[in-house]
């Protein structure tokens, strides 16, 4: 026996006749109901989307600059802290 888990959200949307049949008609290809097939295709997007804004992908090269970044950290020269003064008095922080 499985557990079922109460659904008490809601998403209302509105849409063309010409989606709405295109939806329904993979949804049938699929043998899911309309809001299973809209729901699973929404949290697969949102799933995805997520993924390539919280992960980044180096090549090795870059990999290996990053790398060296973290184990070989800059030195801060008069430049740099000279530089970093000028960001402080132009650049406002909220």
């Amino acid at each position: 026996m499985t557990a079922t888990v109460a659904k008490s959200e809601r998403i209302n949307l509105r849409l063309q006749q010409s989606a709405k049949k295109l939806i329904e008609r993979a949804a049938t290809f699929e043998g899911k109901t309309v809001s299973s097939f809209i729901v699973s295709s929404a949290l697969a997007s949102a799933e995805k989307t997520l993924h390539e804004h919280q992960s980044i992908q180096l090549n090795e090269q870059d990999a290996q600059r990053f790398y060296d970044a973290l184990a070989k950290p800059v030195r801060f020269n008069k430049k740099l802290t000279e530089a970093l003064a000028e960001h402080d008095r132009r650049v406002d922080v909220k």
